[in-house]
């Protein structure tokens, strides 16, 4: 089997968030070496459309509009990736980005999604403070909630229940005091006690094995820099105690991409204005470069 070559695009949208200083998340991991760590072509960069803070009275989201577009435009650049038979690895931003990356394979077939994050984000506007749809990300692709992002180019939901497998999330409790949706029983969920019972290893195998199962085409592999421990990962805007150990990250993301389904990597919410030094942003470069040199996309 050859190793598809990949390319990195940067995606430094804050539509769903707000520039705190995530939007600089490519360029800290593309300045601490990640092309060269990876052996990685670059492959542009998508840039957002301006950042309204102004809440959409009819949605309830904030730039509900700007982020469909933008995920039409990512999805085109991921799209060309794809076509050009190298591995995307797209820098965000924040975690909305999961839309276009998704559109891109959902345009393709029947999309998988291995979602790695601290918290489930799915939430619906009516239960999120600040509209912020990077809290909902995970809805939105299963299609729950404005249609102007559930249903983009009336391809919706980008990703089915049964086609997703989330895994080291930790904000069950705070989720459900604040009224957030629960997940559905068919969507595959992993919390981080679940995983840490398991074994990390065994817990992203056993994720991986009922996403070959469920008969979809290929599954993108979602990681918001936030699934870490906030004792080696503090550089984030929404903090949260306890998380992933850099091995147990490099252990499940390189499982990941090792998998014969893997079809691309996005990564968020990486703060590097929390980082003054650039340490937290050479850790993850080389976390991201070991699971690479350990498993590494395939194409066979």
């Amino acid at each position: 089997m050859n190793r598809a070559r990949p390319a990195v695009v940067e995606a430094p949208s804050v539509l769903g968030l707000r520039p705190s200083g995530v939007q600089d998340l490519p360029a800290a991991l593309l300045g601490a070496g990640l092309l060269d760590r990876l052996g990685a072509d670059h492959a542009g960069r998508v840039d957002p459309p301006p950042y309204d803070p102004r809440r959409d009275p009819d949605t309830g989201v904030l730039n509900p509009d700007a982020i469909a577009r933008y995920s039409t435009d990512l999805a085109d650049r991921v799209g060309a990736v794809l076509d050009s038979g190298r591995f995307p690895v797209v820098l965000g931003g924040d975690c909305t980005v999961l839309l276009g990356n998704l559109l891109a394979l959902r345009r393709r077939g029947r999309p998988g999604l291995f979602f790695l994050d601290g918290h489930t984000d799915f939430y619906q506007p009516s239960a999120e403070p600040a509209g912020e749809a990077a809290s909902m990300e995970l809805a939105l692709a299963t299609g729950r909630g404005p249609r102007v992002l559930t249903d983009l180019e009336g391809r919706g939901p980008l990703v089915r229940d049964e086609d997703v497998a989330a895994l080291g999330f930790r904000d069950t409790e705070e989720s459900a005091e604040a009224g957030m949706q629960p997940l559905p029983p068919r969507l595959y969920a992993v919390g981080l006690d679940g995983l840490r019972t398991a074994g990390a290893a065994t817990a992203a195998r056993d994720a991986l094995d009922r996403l070959d199962r469920s008969g979809n085409d290929g599954h993108w592999v979602h990681l918001d820099a936030d699934v870490l421990d906030d004792a080696v990962m503090p550089a984030v805007d929404y903090r949260q105690p306890g998380g992933l150990s850099w091995a147990e990250l490099e252990t499940v993301l390189g499982l990941a991409l090792a998998a014969e389904g893997a079809r691309g990597l996005g990564v968020t919410i990486f703060n590097p204005r929390l980082d003054p030094g650039g340490h937290l942003a050479a850790r993850l470069t080389a976390c991201l470069a070991r699971a690479f040199e350990r498993h590494g996309p395939v194409r066979g």
